[in-house]
C-alpha cells in the first residue's frame, strides 16, 4: 500500500469509525460512572478508561459491518442524493471509494477482537460477571447486521440498539464500577434505552425507500411512515414517564430535570408528523432528536452525582 492508498484508508476508516456519534454509547457510560460515584462516593478511572475504550471499539466494528452489509445488499447505494443526509445513509465510505468492502471487512474484525480482548482483561483483572454483559453486546453489535439473524434487516434492530445502549451499557459499566448492579441502575437506563432508539427511528425515515428497495425490513418500513409517527411520540412518551417511576423510586425529583427537553419533543413529534414524507423539513426533528438526547443525558449525569440528596 502506497502512501496515497494509506491516506485513503486512514480517512476512510475514520470516516467509518465517526467518532461524533459515539455519544450514543458515551451517555450510558457516563450516566452510569456518575450514578456509581453518587451512590459510593468511588471512581475508577483506569477502569472506567478501559471500559470507554473497549466500547468504541465495538462500536467501530459494529459500523463497519453494518457497511458492508448495507453496501452488499444494495440499501447504501439505493439512496438517491435528495435523501442523503447527515443522520442517514450509512458512513458512505464503500460508496464514496473511501474504503473497499475488503478493507471493512478487516476493520470489523480487528476492532471487534480488541474489544473483546479489553473485555477478557476487564473479566479477568476487574468484575468476572462483565462477561455477560459483554458477550451479550458483541453478540447483538454483530448480528445487528449479519446473518442469522439480521436483526436490523428483520424487524428486531430498534429493540437491539434500545437493549444494547440502555440495560447493556448502563448496567455493564455500573457492574465495572461497583461490583454489583440494583433495580434502580436497571430502571435509570430505560430513558436512555428509549432515546437512543427514537434517534434511530427517526432517522431511517430518509432511508426508507432505499431500506425498502433492499429488503431491510425495518419495523419502520413494515408499518409506513404515517404510523411510524405514533411510534415515535410513544417512545419520547415511555422516556418521559420512565423518569417519573425513578424519581419515585429513587425519592429524588432531581431526575424530572430530564423534562426541560419536553418542549424539543414536542416540536420534534409536530415536525415528523407534517413532514415525514419532506426529508429537507424532517431534518430538524432528526436534529432535534440527537439534541434530546445529550440534554438528556447532561441532566441524568447531574442528578446521578446528587442521587444521595433527597429532593
Amino acid at each position: 500500500m502506497n502512501k496515497s492508498e494509506f491516506l485513503r484508508a486512514w480517512k476512510g476508516f475514520w470516516q467509518l469509525a465517526d467518532p461524533k456519534i459515539w455519544v450514543a454509547s458515551t451517555v450510558p457510560m457516563f450516566v452510569a460512572a456518575a450514578y456509581a460515584y453518587g451512590k459510593t462516593g468511588e471512581f475508577n478511572f483506569l477502569w472506567f478508561v478501559i471500559s470507554l475504550i473497549g466500547i468504541y471499539f465495538i462500536e467501530i466494528g459494529k459500523n463497519a459491518v453494518n457497511e458492508f452489509i448495507d453496501y452488499k445488499s444494495g440499501v447504501d447505494t439505493f439512496v438517491t442524493p435528495d435523501k442523503r443526509t447527515p443522520f442517514s445513509g450509512g458512513k458512505k465510505t464503500i460508496v464514496e471509494g473511501k474504503l473497499t468492502v475488503e478493507e471493512t471487512i478487516l476493520i470489523a474484525i480487528i476492532t471487534m477482537l480488541a474489544a473483546c480482548i479489553i473485555g477478557l482483561v476487564i473479566v479477568i483483572f476487574r468484575e468476572p460477571l462483565v462477561l455477560i454483559v459483554g458477550l451479550l453486546g458483541v453478540l447483538m453489535s454483530i448480528f445487528y447486521s449479519l446473518p442469522p439473524f439480521k436483526f436490523s434487516y428483520n424487524g428486531l434492530g430498534e429493540i437491539a440498539v434500545g437493549v444494547t445502549f440502555g440495560p447493556l451499557i448502563v448496567m455493564g459499566m455500573y457492574l465495572v464500577m461497583t461490583h454489583r448492579v440494583s433495580i434502580d441502575v436497571l430502571l435509570i437506563s430505560l430513558p436512555i434505552g428509549f432515546l437512543i432508539t427514537n434517534v434511530l427511528w427517526i432517522n431511517q425515515y430518509p432511508d426508507y425507500e432505499a431500506d425498502l428497495k433492499g429488503h431491510k425490513y425495518n419495523l419502520l418500513v413494515r408499518i409506513g411512515k404515517e404510523k411510524g409517527v405514533k411510534v415515535y411520540a410513544a417512545l419520547y412518551g415511555a422516556a418521559y414517564l420512565s423518569f417519573i417511576v425513578i424519581a419515585v423510586v429513587t425519592k429524588n425529583l432531581l431526575w424530572l430535570l430530564s423534562f426541560i427537553t419536553i418542549p424539543l419533543a414536542v416540536q420534534s413529534v409536530n415536525i415528523a408528523r407534517k413532514y415525514y414524507d419532506n426529508i429537507p423539513q424532517l431534518v430538524k426533528a432528526n436534529a432535534n432528536t440527537v439534541k434530546i438526547y445529550q440534554i438528556t443525558g447532561i441532566m441524568m449525569i447531574l442528578a446521578s452525582l446528587l442521587s444521595k440528596t433527597k429532593f
